[in-house]
């Protein structure tokens, strides 16, 4: 008689080296992790750290770095060049106090005041923009075409023409972009399926401040219009230092609220009731984005006027770079800050020794993008 095989209890034996077939070994908890570890979608990475993970988007992280890399670069030559050059790097040092007293004297005090003054309002038109446009669902739907900066300019004016103090030109920016965001808001029959609504009430609006800021000079005295006559055209010359800091204290707060909305509104591409389901509240996140817009838009302009395009360019750069998946806040305020440093560096050279104001480089090069936008424009979401 034969004794029984063993060849079946062998196979079915647990191998000393892993797991057996029939599931993860408990004394290899590892194998057991990656064995039930969620699948990543494409595009982006897993990390995970202290037993808490989280995914990580790669195409729009390195577009926002690239940006970053692009900013500081915009920023040394910016520093460095002037009535009296100076190396990019001995002016980046020179920024931090490192450098001759005369290094540091030229760039502290006379280069470095302008430079953060751009990198500020650069930074909020850009969120400004990307905010408005999302929301509106349309590429062309901006403070500078919604009324926002007009509503901000027309109050700035009449703060300056009126009683000019320190304090009053940013706060009467911040009503007056409130007072064209209200209109619009309301006459549009808010900014969500109606975004085309929203956009042309927007524009009746900006004309009406427009004139009335027109109407407000005319009628100044000669030295009050001179002082007003910054806001009309968008210049960081003379930029003032409370304005400065308003705004600053501004995008503080304003940055993370709009990385935050900007995470909530990729869900408004569905309809309100889906969105709704999603556990969104709808009107709410509206409020919310226009709020947020307001402040930014109102604050840029009481520190260098209207600075057309800079809010209709960096969010479409910023899409293109980082992608359709997202809304890319942090990348529109970064885009925002290079195109606004560029434009004033532009102004600053190209005519020396005559400058030229940042509102009209950005006119000169925006207008011809702006038409290539409308004639290229299809009636489509944007993320």
């Amino acid at each position: 008689m034969k004794a029984p095989s063993n060849t079946a209890a062998v196979k079915n034996a647990p191998s000393p080296d892993g797991p057996s077939p029939d599931g993860p070994s408990p004394d290899n908890p590892a194998a057991a992790t990656r064995r039930s570890a969620p699948p990543v979608p494409p595009g982006t990475r897993l990390l995970a750290l202290g037993g808490r993970s989280v995914l990580v988007p790669v195409r729009p992280l390195l577009g926002c770095t690239a940006l970053l890399l692009a900013v500081v670069a915009v920023t040394a030559v910016c520093l460095a060049v002037g009535e009296t050059d100076l190396d990019p790097v001995t002016a980046l040092r020179a920024a931090f106090g490192d450098g001759t007293a005369r290094d540091v004297l030229l760039v502290e005090k006379l280069r470095l005041p302008r430079v953060e003054a751009a990198l500020a309002v650069g930074a909020a038109l850009g969120v400004a923009g990307c905010l408005m446009q999302t929301l509106a669902q349309n590429r062309l739907a901006t403070p500078d075409t919604v009324g926002f900066n007009e509503g901000a300019t027309a109050f700035a004016v009449a703060s300056v023409t009126g009683v000019a103090t320190q304090l009053l030109p940013s706060a009467a920016a911040l009503v007056g972009a409130a007072t064209a965001a209200s209109l619009a808001f309301a006459l549009g029959g808010g900014a969500g399926r109606n975004g085309y609504r929203f956009l042309v009430v927007g524009l009746g609006i900006g004309a009406v401040f427009g004139a009335v800021t027109n109407l407000m000079l005319s009628r100044a005295a000669v030295d009050a219009a001179n002082s007003a006559f910054a806001w009309t055209v968008g210049t960081l010359n003379s930029r003032d230092a409370d304005a400065v800091g308003h705004l600053r204290l501004g995008l503080l707060v304003c940055l993370p609220a709009a990385v935050l909305l900007g995470r909530r509104l990729s869900l408004l591409r569905f309809s309100d009731a889906v969105a709704t389901g999603l556990g969104v509240r709808v009107r709410g996140l509206r409020v919310g984005v226009l709020v947020v817009a307001v402040v930014c838009a109102g604050l840029a302009v009481a520190v260098a006027g209207p600075l057309g395009m800079i809010a209709l360019a960096a969010p479409e750069a910023a899409r293109r770079i980082a992608g359709p998946r997202c809304v890319p806040v942090l990348t529109s305020a970064a885009a925002g800050a290079v195109f606004t440093l560029l434009a004033d560096l532009i102004g600053r050279t190209v005519l020396s020794p005559l400058e030229v104001p940042a509102g009209l480089v950005t006119a000169v090069v925006g207008g011809p993008y702006l038409l290539w936008l409308l004639l290229t424009t299809r009636p489509r979401r944007t993320a």
